[in-house]
């Protein structure tokens, strides 16, 4: 057996396979899903960042269209400043040129007044005296204040000794002696008279109006069958009386011969003492702006008021009746003179003068520019 079995063939050892190396893959894959995962980061990254610039893009515009926007607005209010500044630049070119104007006119009116004498200058107050003349006459209606400044006026002039205002002084003269001849309104002395008048009116009380039974009637007289004074009436007597009044409240007998006048209430009262205050208002109005017809009519109301409403063997209503017939002698409007033709003859008296003294101012001019020439 040992040799059989070594005949047999040598056992051949079986060598098993060499392991493969597989690291090198796994360090391919790991470093390709890093640069897988880098690369996501990035686009990431880069995704975000585009939506960043998108988003500052629209922000952008946005703020474009609102600078436009704004910017537009102001370019527009600009240009309205710029034509408002030009329209005030304009406007005030004028008025410069206005006051340009004036500063020549005062400074000829400054020559002018530097080469006046002494005559100038009181035919200028003569004639400023004559206009305030004129307007207290007629506006005012001041008789006594015209005359005043009249006459002022000619002592002006008489000073003066300008021979060429002999027909001023003349005319002077006659309108003088006109206003003298005009009786003065003492406008203000009736304003009070008629103020004190209202304020007897507001003292009139109920007493003092007609508390009388109206005439006309039966029973305004005494009865004759009235009882002797301190005896007392017999029973007969009382009987006729108690008849006659009882005869009266049933039967009345009016005369038509005679006008009535009604009793008033304590409220109609008031309203005619508030009537007759507003008839003597109207009377002042009339004195103060010199309406003659307007201060008759007005005081006729009051007298016809007086006598209709009110008991005139008061004091205190007889004293305003008697006063309001006073004041209906007064003229509030007297028919007043011309006296603007003086004002007139001075003007041209100035004018005259004026014309004068150019005409001397160009010749002497001229003189003096031929003598330049030769």
């Amino acid at each position: 057996m040992t040799e059989t079995t070594k005949q047999l063939p040598a056992l051949i050892e079986k060598q098993q396979p060499a392991r493969q190396i597989v690291w090198p893959v796994w360090v391919i894959s790991i470093i390709a899903l890093i640069c897988v995962a880098v690369l996501a980061l990035w686009n990431l990254q880069q995704w975000n960042g585009q939506q960043a610039s998108l988003q500052t893009l629209k922000s952008l515009q946005q703020d474009t269209v609102q600078l436009e926007n704004l910017y537009g607005d102001r370019g527009n209010q600009q240009g309205q400043r710029l034509q408002s500044l030009e329209e005030k630049l304009t406007s005030q070119r004028e008025l410069i040129a206005t006051q340009q104007r004036q500063i020549d006119h005062n400074a000829r009116e400054l020559l002018e007044a530097g080469n006046r004498t002494r005559t100038d200058w009181l035919l200028a107050e003569a004639e400023y005296l004559l206009r305030i003349a004129n307007q207290r006459l007629l506006i005012e209606k001041d008789i006594g204040g015209a005359l005043s400044a009249l006459e002022a006026a000619d002592e002006v002039l008489t000073e003066s000794d300008d021979i060429g205002v002999y027909p001023v002084r003349q005319q002077l003269a006659r309108e003088v002696l006109a206003l003298k001849g005009i009786a003065s309104v003492d406008r203000t002395g009736l304003y009070l008279t008629l103020e004190a008048a209202i304020d007897s009116v507001h003292q009139l009380t109920d007493q003092a109006l007609i508390s009388k039974q109206a005439p006309g009637f039966v029973g305004d007289s005494q009865s004759d069958d009235a009882p002797p004074a301190g005896g007392e009436p017999s029973m007969l007597a009382k009987a006729w009386q108690t008849f006659k009044s009882t005869l009266m409240q049933v039967v009345v007998v009016r005369r038509l011969d005679e006008s009535v006048k009604p009793l008033l209430s304590p409220d109609q009262s008031a309203y005619a003492r508030l009537n007759l205050q507003l008839m003597l208002e109207e009377t002042e109005m009339a004195v103060l702006r010199g309406n003659q017809p307007v201060y008759e009519r007005a005081l006729a109301k009051a007298q016809a008021a007086v006598a209709d409403w009110y008991d005139s063997s008061n004091p205190r209503v007889s004293a305003l009746s008697n006063t309001l017939d006073e004041l209906t002698t007064n003229n509030v409007a007297p028919d007043l003179p011309d006296i603007s033709k003086s004002l007139d003859l001075l003007k041209q008296r100035l004018a005259g003068r004026l014309s004068k003294d150019k005409g001397a101012k160009s010749d002497e001019n001229t003189e003096a520019n031929g003598g330049d020439d030769s």
